[in-house]
Parts: C-alpha cells; sequence; structure tokens
C-alpha cells in the first residue's frame, strides 16, 4: 500500500467515527511520510518492503504500550490499543506457515545456517518470522 492508500482509508475511518482507527493510521501515515522524507534525501523511493516494516514496527510499539496499560490496569486505554492493533494488522501480509518455509529451504541448495537466514531476509522480508524460519531449520 502507498501513502495514498492509508490517508483514503483514514479519510473512511474519520467519516465512520471510528477514533481508535483514525489514531493508529495517523501514526502509521506519520511513520511512512517520515521515511519517505528520508529516502527521497537519500535519492531513493520508498518499497511495500519499507512499508511492511512500518507496520511491523507500529505492531510491535502498540503491544509494549499495551502492556504497560495492562499493568497499570487501565482497561479502557487497552481496549482502545486492541482495536488499534486490529487496524495496522490488517495491511499487513500474510507471513509465510512452517510448511511453506520448509518447502523453501528443501529447494534451496545450499542450507547452512547463515546463508538461508541471508535468502529469507533479502528474498522475504516482512512476509515471514525469522525465528520461526531458524525453528523450522533445526528441524531439517
Amino acid at each position: 500500500m502507498k501513502i495514498e492508500d492509508f490517508k483514503k482509508v483514514k479519510i473512511e475511518a474519520m467519516k465512520a467515527h471510528d477514533k481508535d482507527a483514525v489514531a493508529a493510521l495517523n501514526v502509521v501515515i506519520n511513520k511512512l511520510m517520515l521515511a519517505g522524507i528520508e529516502k527521497k534525501a537519500a535519492g531513493e523511493e520508498i518499497t511495500d518492503a519499507d512499508v511492511t516494516k512500518i507496520l511491523q514496527k507500529t505492531v510491535n510499539e502498540l503491544t509494549e504500550e499495551r502492556e504497560g496499560f495492562v499493568k497499570a490496569g487501565r482497561a479502557e486505554t487497552v481496549a482502545s490499543l486492541d482495536l488499534q492493533l486490529e487496524t495496522v494488522k490488517q495491511y499487513l501480509p500474510k507471513l509465510l506457515s512452517a510448511e511453506e518455509i520448509k518447502g523453501i529451504i528443501e529447494k534451496l541448495d545450499d542450507k547452512t545456517v547463515p546463508l538461508v537466514m541471508k535468502h529469507f531476509k533479502t528474498n522475504y522480508a516482512g512476509k515471514v518470522d525469522m525465528k520461526l524460519v531458524g525453528e523450522v531449520l533445526k528441524t531439517l
């Protein structure tokens, strides 16, 4: 998705009076704009992999924030953060399953840990949980 797509979704959320979705989308849009500025300064364009990284980072930040409010006993804020997390998560690409990862690893010529990890990091960035790749690789 491009930043314009997120802005359109935000407008729809504003029309629906969904304050949690608007808050989550504001965070994502701001991060995308900052990343876009940094990329333009380097003479590059923002890629889908960059968008995925930003979405994953946002999910991690919201999850950490949620845990803090759970410890503080702020149920109303936790509920709001849950809705924000769901909003952001729906734009993340579907992660590869353990079976799909195993199939990809089996097709590789060299199955050494560093090369397999590098292959997944370069070719499947944002589409795979690297921890799961490591676990699947250990079983082979």
